[in-house]
Order: C-alpha cells, then structure tokens, then sequence
C-alpha cells in the first residue's frame, strides 16, 4: 500500500513536470536554414541552431541529457575557439552548462534568458581531466563564494578561474558576463596589465558557481534586439560597493508623488518565432 502510493506519487510529479513544460521544451530538432538570433535575449527564440559537440578540445559538455546545447552558429564557434585558448594556456578541463535548446524559447524554470542561443553558462570548477560519462550526468558545481558571509571561498577560487574569465570578457564578440558580485569584487581586487574588459563583467546575484557569457547580435542580424551596452569605466567603485548586505545607500528626498506605476507589459514573442516553433 505504502509502495503503491509513493509510484502514484511519482507519476503526479512526472505528469506535472510534462504540464508545465512550454513548447519549446517539446521540441528536440533545430530548424533547419542559417542561425538567426530572433528577438531579445529574453524573450525571442532560435532559427537554425546549431549544436556544441559534446566533447572537444579543452571542454565537455555537462548533462546533456537536457538537451540545452544548441546555440546560434556564432556562440558555438566562439565557445569552441575560447576552449582551445584556455586548453593552450592550460587552464584545464572547462565545463559548460546551458546555451538554449534547440529552437531557443521560453524555459518553464531555471532561465529568464538564454532565449535565442547567444547567452552560455560555464561553470567555475575546471577539472584538471576530463570526465567520465557518468561523472558528467552527476558532477556537482563547486561554489567560489560563501554567499552566506559575502566573501570569496579561497579554497576554490584560483588564478585559472579569473584568467578564464578574462579570455571571455576579452573577446569583442562578447555582450556581457554576469557573476555574483563577490566573483566581480575579487576580479576588481586583481593586478591587470588592462582593465578595459571589466566593465563587461555584471555583478549579479545566483552566479556563484558559474559565469554566465552573452554575445552581442551578430553582425548584420536584423532579428536580434541588441542590449544597451554596460556603463563607461570598470564598474569596481560605487556600482559593484551597493551590491553588498551592509550597503547603506546615500539618503534622498524624493517628492511625493500620487501616479501609480504602470503595470509591466506582457511578453509577447516576435512573430516570427511562431514560424520557428512550426517549422
């Protein structure tokens, strides 16, 4: 009886996950034609994806059993190119995690973004080797910060994560990249020969174990809704400071004012991804 209810319990559990799964999530093949990034990072979609392969020079390719390792054709080569330079200088083994699923879209949890196959998540542990298959389905991600106490964990944060780091940031074809505010201020603290790259690098909450890459619109698209580009300078003085717990923002009369804020528009996907999703 007690079998019985906990199989029943699983199969709810199974069948509310397949519920709230968006139709982009039903979807296993990519279109077919050129990569075309469509709509905004968050709220578009992916013609003519293209897949990493799950193995190459200097990186593997985690879980892929979530099939979310497609990418628009420019971010798989940018990926594998960033590989080979952290496999020269000897960075080690690099993971990623998610770029999009096959046709892009709307994810039912875990991302806001990653919507049209320019944004990439990689992870901050760097093996020394490469893994196994089943260490891949199993591997944990290893934390940099103490998000508790908002200090860096000196454990397992080494040089290799930062120079990392920098490559990407480096790289024009890259937008933004997004770590938590710790990852940012310790990159701040570090001795540079250029410090240009920094202003790329977005303080922002959840990636602690990770750093999130988003490529600018490639050139010529006329799909793709760019992101206004990061503020002028480095961004390690006050901006990064008011991250912080104990922040004590400057006092401000501001007057007083009896309009209510507009509600929030509702995300409406370009058209055009209609003709992706049904391709």
């Amino acid at each position: 009886m007690y079998l019985g209810k906990i199989i029943m319990g699983l199969m709810l559990i199974c069948m509310s996950q397949a519920v709230m799964a968006t139709a982009w999530e039903k979807v296993t093949q990519p279109s077919s034609g050129d990569s075309s990034s469509i709509g905004s990072y968050a709220n578009g979609c992916l013609a003519g994806g293209e897949d990493l392969p799950l193995q190459g020079d200097g990186y593997q390719v985690i879980r892929s059993e979530r099939g979310r390792y497609y990418g628009h054709s420019e971010m798989i080569v940018f990926l594998q190119q960033l590989m080979k330079q952290s496999q020269q200088l000897k960075i080690g083994n690099v993971l990623v995690g998610d770029i999009a699923m096959p046709r892009g879209g709307r994810f039912s949890s875990g991302h806001a973004s990653h919507q049209t196959g320019l944004d990439a998540d990689i992870w901050l542990r760097i093996p020394e080797k490469p893994l196994s298959q089943q260490e891949l389905k199993t591997v944990a991600a290893l934390p940099m910060v103490d998000v508790n106490n908002y200090q860096i964990i000196e454990k397992n944060w080494s040089s290799k994560q930062a120079q990392l780091i920098q490559l990407a940031a480096s790289d024009d074809r890259v937008a933004r990249i997004f770590v938590h505010p710790v990852i940012k201020q310790q990159l701040c603290k570090t001795e540079w020969k250029q410090r240009d790259w920094l202003s790329k690098v977005r303080p922002w909450f959840g990636h602690y174990y990770h750093f999130h890459v988003r490529l600018n619109c490639p050139e010529g698209s006329t799909t793709c809704e760019p992101q206004t580009p990061p503020p002028a300078g480095d961004g390690c003085g006050t901006e990064l400071a008011s991250w912080a717990p104990n922040y004590k923002a400057p006092v401000t009369t501001k007057p007083i004012s009896d309009v209510k804020p507009k509600p929030k528009p509702v995300k409406v996907l370009p058209p055009m991804c209609a003709m992706v999703l049904k391709s």
